[in-house]
C-alpha cells in the first residue's frame, strides 16, 4: 500500500469517527431570531424558539364580562413593558372564561401602546421541566418577556413543578429581571386537591408537604378570578361581537338564539359566546375579520 493510500485511509476513518461524534453529541443548538416576530412557542426538544407570525387572539376591547381581572393584568403588563418592577400572574378559574386570551390581547395591546420590544414565549405544559434552559437563554437579551403556559396544572407523581418554582423566583440567579411569568390554570393551587391530601397521608410531616404544593402558587403575586358569567354578561359578550362584525341581525333574534345556545351548550361563557358567533357568522356567510 503506498502512502497515499495509507493517508486516505486515515482521512476517511477520521470523517467516519467524526460524524459518529457529531451523530452522539446531537443537532447543533439552534438560532434564535427574536426579530421574526413577537411571539414564540417554545419547542424543548431542540432548545429554540419558534415564531409565530400570526397568532391566534382577538382585540382587547372585544374581551368584556370581565374588566376588574383585564384592568389589573394590563397594568401589571404595562409596569413589566415600561421596565418597573411587576408580578408573576397566575390566572384561574372558569373554563371558557377568556383567560389565556386575555392574556394575548393584553400583550398585544401594552407592546401596540409603548412600542417596547415585548416578546410572548408560550412554554407547553409537558415542557415546563426545560424552564431553566429557556430562562438561560433569555436573561441576556435587550427584550422585555412574558413567559405564557395555559392550562397549566401537576398531576400526582408529577415533580416538574420544582423547575417551575425554581424558575420563577427560586435559585441562586431567581428569575431575569427582563422575564415575567403568566399561567392559567382551572386549580388555584395548581395541584388537585386528592395530590396534597396523599402527600398529607404519607408524609412524615404532613403540614411540610402540603406546604412545599401550595407554596407554588404562592410564588405568583398577582391570582386573578375568573367566574362562571351571567346571563346579562354572556349578552354583553355577543352584543359585543355581533356589533364589532357587523353581522347586521336584530337585537331580539340574537338574544333568543344567543340564550338558547347556551341552553344547549350547558352553561354560559366568554368561550360558547364566541362559538355561537362563529356559528352566526358561518350562516350569514360573513367573515369574522374584522
Amino acid at each position: 500500500m503506498t502512502q497515499d493510500q495509507t493517508t486516505a485511509l486515515l482521512l476517511n476513518e477520521i470523517r467516519r469517527l467524526t460524524d459518529a461524534v457529531e451523530r452522539l453529541a446531537g443537532p447543533a443548538p439552534a438560532k434564535n431570531d427574536w426579530s421574526a416576530a413577537d411571539c414564540f412557542v417554545w419547542s424543548a426538544e431542540n432548545k429554540s424558539l419558534q415564531p409565530v407570525p400570526r397568532p391566534n387572539r382577538i382585540a382587547l376591547q372585544l374581551i368584556r364580562g370581565v374588566d376588574h381581572v383585564r384592568d389589573i393584568l394590563h397594568e401589571n403588563t404595562l409596569r413589566f413593558a415600561e421596565g418597573f418592577p411587576a408580578n408573576n400572574v397566575l390566572l384561574w378559574g372558569a373554563r371558557g372564561m377568556g383567560k389565556s386570551s386575555l392574556v394575548k390581547a393584553v400583550h398585544e395591546d401594552v407592546r401596540n401602546a409603548t412600542g417596547v420590544s415585548l416578546k410572548l414565549v408560550e412554554v407547553h405544559r409537558e415542557d415546563i421541566s426545560t424552564l431553566p434552559a429557556l430562562m438561560s437563554l433569555m436573561k441576556d437579551q435587550d427584550h422585555r418577556i412574558i413567559v405564557f403556559c395555559d392550562d397549566l396544572s401537576f398531576d400526582h407523581d408529577d415533580t416538574a413543578y420544582k423547575s417551575l418554582k425554581a424558575a420563577l423566583d427560586g435559585g441562586i440567579e431567581g428569575r431575569p429581571d427582563n422575564v415575567l411569568f403568566y399561567a392559567t390554570s382551572n386549580r388555584r393551587h395548581l395541584l388537585p386537591r386528592n395530590m396534597m391530601e396523599n402527600e398529607q397521608s404519607t408524609a412524615i410531616n404532613p403540614g411540610e408537604a402540603v406546604e412545599e404544593k401550595v407554596s407554588l402558587s404562592d410564588r405568583f403575586g398577582l391570582w386573578l378570578g375568573f367566574h362562571k358569567c351571567n346571563q346579562e354578561d354572556y349578552l354583553t359578550m355577543i352584543n359585543s361581537y355581533a356589533e364589532h362584525f357587523e353581522l347586521g341581525i336584530d337585537e331580539d333574534t340574537l338574544k333568543a338564539e344567543a340564550l338558547e345556545w347556551a341552553t344547549t351548550r350547558g352553561g354560559r361563557s366568554g368561550r360558547v359566546a364566541w362559538q355561537y358567533i362563529q356559528d352566526l357568522a358561518g350562516r350569514l356567510r360573513k367573515p369574522l375579520t374584522k
